[in-house]
């Protein structure tokens, strides 16, 4: 069994995350590589994993999707969820989101009142995200950036509490890890270039959450129109909302860093059986 997971040039194996995984599928005789994305590949199964620079270059990161026959998570799941338009769609289903304003370029924003958040629709690792209460400077962040954003009120418990991030494999729950704050008043600054440094932690998430979580693949499968179970990986990242309710604050299904190097070697493992039984 061949496996590739997927880069890009500035990371072309990756940033150090997976080591853990790479050595529990070959621990389970899988030949597992790593390609940057854009050329030719051949494989059992082509697992999407760095690929951070691919805002920078969506149309052709697109068509190469499209010409993987053996993608995860595949192309319908991919296209759906670069575009963070999807928190209104969950919205429209019952999900419990960070209230959530789509802005088209040369629209007039409507701010919320106190600290609120600007960033891209679509954009990978933080780049592009703002922190404000300037309405001006905000302003002036959207049309710099130039596309489809999205204006958010920034939750305070994140400034105390962090985000939690729940990872699951084939839709089964496997571990979490702790967020901290990544944004200042401005800009977040993404020194790599491709994203903004997180400090990480391991961390218990409540049954509120997980709920919370569940719930949230459950109705993006159903608009997908896919079963939970198909999602190869996800990453739910959720806040603690102004009543201590937990929120959704992003659904990752396309590159999210899943958080090995603060988990033991068997979140690695379940990984590598998901992975084998999605390339078989």
């Amino acid at each position: 069994m061949r496996v590739v997971l997927a880069s890009c040039d500035r990371l072309p194996e990756g940033d150090g995350d997976e080591e853990a995984l790479v050595a529990a599928l070959r621990r389970d005789g899988v030949d597992v590589t790593w390609q940057p994305w854009g050329g030719p590949v051949e494989a059992d199964l082509v697992v999407l994993r760095t690929t951070w620079d691919y805002p920078d270059h969506l149309d052709a990161f697109l068509a190469w999707c499209a010409g993987v026959p053996t993608l995860a998570n595949p192309l319908p799941v991919v296209r759906w969820n670069i575009d963070k338009s999807y928190m209104a769609e969950l919205a429209a289903q019952g999900v419990a989101v960070v209230p959530t304003a789509v802005v088209e370029p040369g629209e007039t924003p409507v701010f919320p009142d106190g600290e609120f958040v600007v960033k891209p629709a679509v954009g990978a690792g933080s780049r592009g995200a703002g922190r404000f209460t300037d309405h001006a400077s905000a302003r002036a962040h959207l049309e710099a950036i130039g596309v489809k954003a999205l204006v958010q009120p920034y939750q305070s418990s994140v400034d105390a509490h962090g985000e939690t991030a729940l990872v699951f494999f084939a839709g089964e729950y496997s571990h979490s890890f702790h967020k901290g704050p990544m944004l200042a008043q401005g800009l977040a600054e993404a020194e790599s270039g491709l994203y903004v440094e997180e400090r990480l932690g391991s961390i218990e998430p409540s049954s509120r959450q997980v709920e919370l979580a569940e719930q949230v693949l459950d109705v993006a499968a159903e608009l997908l129109s896919l079963q939970r179970k198909d999602f190869l990986y996800a990453r739910v990242d959720v806040v603690e909302g102004p009543g201590g309710e937990p929120l959704l604050l992003e659904l990752e299904l396309t590159e999210p860093s899943l958080g090995f190097k603060l988990t033991a070697d068997e979140a690695a493992s379940r990984f590598s059986k998901a992975i084998q039984e999605a390339a078989s």
